[in-house]
């Protein structure tokens, strides 16, 4: 039976980030294995996300990620370029984010805005006019102002930050294996061993639950029944508009719909309605959210889009906390080797260089040093200490 110091169950972005961090760090001396199912990543949350990176969020611990996140992508040949001849790229567009609010939305809109700026981000209050002025093909007649994060903010390509991640942490020694958990074993409230698909048996001293929307299932294996942690999914439409949209960000609609350019296209979304959104893992795609709920949103604000054609579509997963839509970072409270980096609700992948860096820190250090992430400690929610994120996407 092989052992390592430390077991990464999942090799998407959370994992992959939380192995390069370890591996990188000269105060860690342990091996590290890193478990994935498929690692052409193709059904991944992380490699079917809208690849989006903001700092708009209502708590600050989300923001200082965010921000982290953006600092990492834009430096991040210092960080995780193997080949000096072989640059990484992930296609940063630093178009920026805006959401767009009605009178009734304006108080959460402020709000958010005094944290957002407390925390140093870099984001703008514009009114109907100044909307009108800077993005003048947007129909703002019933928008009283929109929230623009114009630095630090915009969208990447999530697969070349995921292979990025992995090809670095490979070059450092982590080792990878294509395989996957199907159940664990404890002795008391330590968890010594996983065993996996293939049959064989890997024992450890600290295992890390990076599986994403199967995060809940993994969890139970531990012993562990009450992760609230479900598998929600999400459906992305690119589409085609023949005219050219200047300047354009992502922009979220008092709806919630959303929508970006992509090449020179644009891909959009919206998160189903409270009482239609169940928990499922298939991919299945339903084409009338696209024909008769979005397109309708989408040509009341841009009227170029009355005008629009449907070219592609897919369908991924969130990884969905239903408690408070936020992250659950760090060690169960009883089973203690046992670290969660669960339930990013649709934000994970911009806040996953961080995550990585503070599990790193716990692991090495038995403590956050740069960032504390405590307030998403799993224990939170038996204490009734919900911390809840109010802008999700």
């Amino acid at each position: 039976m092989e052992t390592y110091d430390v077991v990464i169950m999942g090799g998407a972005v959370m994992g992959s980030s939380t192995a390069y961090f370890l591996a990188s760090n000269p105060d860690f001396n342990g091996a590290v294995l890193v478990i994935e199912k498929d690692p052409t990543y193709a059904q991944a949350s992380t490699s079917l996300s809208a690849g989006g990176i903001r700092q708009q969020f209502s708590n600050t611990e989300n923001i200082l990620l965010s921000q982290f996140g953006a600092e990492f992508i834009k430096e991040i040949n210092s960080y995780l370029q193997v080949d000096e001849d072989d640059p990484v790229n992930v296609d940063f567009m630093e178009n920026g984010y805006l959401f767009l609010a009605t009178e009734k939305g304006m108080p959460v809109l402020l709000q958010n805005h005094k944290t957002q700026t407390a925390a140093g981000a870099k984001v703008q209050i514009l009114d109907q006019g100044q909307l009108r002025e800077k993005f003048g093909w947007l129909n703002v007649d019933d928008i009283v102002a929109g929230s623009f994060n114009f630095q630090n903010s915009g969208w990447f390509d999530p697969h070349c930050l995921t292979m990025a991640f992995k090809n670095k942490a490979r070059s450092l020694n982590v080792t990878y294996i294509n395989d996957e958990v199907v159940g664990m074993e404890r002795t008391g409230e330590k968890v010594t061993t996983v065993k996996l698909r293939s049959g064989k048996m890997v024992s450890g001293g600290i295992f890390i639950n990076a599986t994403g929307a199967r995060a809940a299932s993994v969890a139970e294996m531990a012993g562990i029944d009450d992760l609230p942690v479900h598998s929600r999914k999400r459906f992305v439409f690119l589409f085609k508009c023949n005219t050219p949209l200047p300047d354009c960000p992502l922009v979220v609609d008092p709806s919630g719909a959303y929508f970006r350019p992509e090449g020179h296209n644009f891909i959009c979304g919206k998160s189903p309605d409270k009482d239609n959104d169940p928990d499922c893992e298939d991919f299945y795609m339903d084409y009338s959210v696209f024909e008769e709920e979005l397109w309708p949103i989408l040509a009341e604000r841009v009227p170029a889009f009355d005008a629009i054609k449907r070219i592609s579509s897919w369908a991924g997963h969130y990884a969905y906390n239903v408690m408070d839509q936020n992250a659950i970072i760090g060690p169960h409270p009883t089973v203690s080797n046992f670290i969660f980096a669960n339930g990013f609700s649709g934000h994970g992948l911009q806040q996953s260089p961080g995550v990585g860096r503070g599990i790193c820190e716990l692991v090495t250090y038995g403590q956050y040093r740069t960032l504390d992430l405590s307030c998403f400690a799993f224990d939170r929610f038996a204490g009734n200490r919900l911390y809840k994120e109010l802008n999700i996407v």
